[in-house]
């Protein structure tokens, strides 16, 4: 059994390595023309059989027409690269940010990757960027330099300056609707990624850097931590202290989702003031981590700490699952609330063609194959037509009740530009029902809800280019007249770029002084 299993896995590292190298043999291959165009009517054929309510921002006449006109620009052959460039923008004219292009680029196997950490950190790993009025700032310095300072221009890296290159990528995805804040906001940390895309991953970046009119070129190269001097670590028999304090951390970490890469835990909890009066819970995605365990702890301790406010920071949370949205609004509502609108789909099929049989290895599309009639009949009972005649799927649409330790008091919610997908549904509905006041800047998520759910990517049968496309249309219990765009604040603030370098927090220091003034407002009693 052992000598089966090692052929088995050894088999298919042959298969894998075989299929990377095949991969990258024929990443500049030229394609032809015929085949790119077949390409182009092959993924709109995908996204009218997958994609519910294609045309909500942009009109059938225009998609066919910006298709039509894709294809007459394709006059000779061209690399999988030049094709994504060229396709992109017109998938990105969908205006649904889950739905985009992925470009082809060098991939590498599990042994090349295992190599490439071993040598360790990469030169755009070692800082943090932000794009202000145009230009690409150092935010925060971690590589091995410490001469570059905070607020560092960049003025170009290995000759490519920051604008050009974030202005030609940004026609290649959308936020959705109309919105301009996601760009804005998310800019400056995908241009790393962009570089990647367009010149391969680097060792060594020679950086172009201007600070106080003071030009400097610096080379960044790949950098390994040095662990020679580190101090060995003396061993200690753990005492019944320590064991419960390793235990509490392990709890913690499973639950609140501890981030290994950046440190960090994806939802945190903490009081502002010494009275415990403002609950500040931070949540940085809907994934990861045991929520409801968390949601119930956090609550009943500030149920139990008696706090009159909860600041809900959902800043740059890029979004999750909806079951734990739903959730979360059961501590926020103040009465029996519904949550989402029953989403539509395209077809039965859609959910099971596009998403249950998408992706997988040939021998889990074998197993899900078996287990297929079993999917089509939950499918039969779970997917009908409504009066329009639309296909809807039924998913957080019966009526919840608020929990028992709901909050009772007053609630201020963080957004940005990249608070997107399941941040923005929960804003909606907060801001809908009034139950909460908005302080920062328009969502990069539509109020009116997204198509999202199922998300499976489709590869170009030619170019070999992946497309992802959203299979539901989800969609909050509250609406806005307003088409195409996100949830506004109430109070509109943007952090400066001075704010950034001296970590200052603009958004929190207004809810703050809010809450002060309105305590000094309520007159005194005798």
């Amino acid at each position: 059994m052992k000598k089966i299993f090692i052929l088995v896995f050894v088999s298919l590292l042959f298969i894998q390595c075989t299929s990377v190298k095949r991969h990258n043999n024929h990443l500049n291959d030229l394609i032809s023309e015929e085949k790119l165009k077949s390409d182009v009517d092959f993924t709109y054929k995908k996204l009218k059989r997958l994609h519910p309510n294609l045309y909500w921002y942009t009109s059938k006449k225009d998609l066919d027409f910006k298709l039509d006109s894709l294809k007459m620009t394709i006059r000779k052959p061209m690399t999988s690269l030049d094709f994504y460039k060229k396709l992109s923008p017109v998938v990105a004219a969908v205006r649904q940010g889950h739905t985009f292009v992925y470009p082809s680029v060098k991939l590498m196997t599990k042994k090349e990757t295992k190599a490439l950490v071993k040598k360790g950190t990469g030169p755009f790993s070692q800082f943090d960027f932000d794009y202000f009025n145009d230009k690409l700032y150092v935010i925060k310095n971690k590589s091995y330099n410490k001469s570059i300072k905070t607020g560092t221009e960049v003025v170009d890296v290995n000759g490519i300056k920051p604008k050009d290159l974030i202005e030609e990528y940004s026609k290649f995805y959308s936020s959705d609707g109309y919105n301009t804040t996601l760009k804005t906001r998310s800019a400056g940390r995908r241009f790393s990624s962009f570089f990647s895309t367009q010149n391969g991953i680097k060792d060594s970046l020679r950086f172009n850097f201007k600070y106080n009119d003071s030009l400097k070129v610096i080379t960044i190269k790949r950098h390994k931590e040095d662990t020679t001097k580190t101090v060995k670590k003396i061993k200690k028999t753990l005492t019944a202290i320590d064991r419960i304090k390793s235990k509490a951390l392990k709890k913690k970490k499973k639950v609140n989702g501890y981030n290994s890469d950046l440190k960090n835990y994806n939802r945190n909890l903490h009081f502002a003031e010494r009275d415990s009066s403002v609950a500040v819970m931070k949540i940085r995605s809907f994934k990861n981590g045991d929520f409801r365990t968390f949601y119930k702890e956090s609550f009943s301790k500030i149920d139990q700490y008696k706090s009159t406010t909860l600041v809900l920071d959902l800043r740059d949370n890029g979004g999750g699952r909806v079951t734990e949205i739903a959730n979360l609004y059961s501590y926020l509502s103040d009465s029996t609330f519904v949550f989402l609108d029953k989403a539509e789909v395209v077809s039965k099929s859609s959910l099971l063609k596009g998403a249950y049989f998408n992706g997988g290895s040939f021998g889990v599309k074998a197993v899900k194959t078996i287990f297929s009639p079993l999917v089509y009949t939950y499918l039969l009972l779970t997917v009908h037509k409504d009066k329009n005649g639309k296909n809807i799927y039924a998913t957080q649409t019966k009526p919840h009740k608020v929990n028992k330790d709901s909050f009772k008091g007053k609630i201020y919610v963080l957004i940005n530009g990249m608070s997107f997908s399941a941040s923005s549904i929960i804003s909606s509905n907060l801001k809908g029902s009034k139950r909460a006041t908005f302080v920062g800047e328009e969502t990069g998520g539509a109020y009116n809800g997204t198509v999202a759910g199922f998300m499976p990517l489709v590869k170009l049968p030619n170019s070999q280019l992946k497309v992802r496309i959203g299979l539901m249309l989800i969609a909050p219990h509250y609406k806005t007249e307003i088409k195409g765009r996100g949830i506004f604040p109430d109070v509109s603030i943007t952090p400066t770029l001075q704010d950034q370098i001296k970590g200052t927090d603009p958004e929190m220091d207004w809810i703050l002084n809010d809450i002060k003034s309105t305590i000094s407002e309520i007159p005194k009693t005798e």
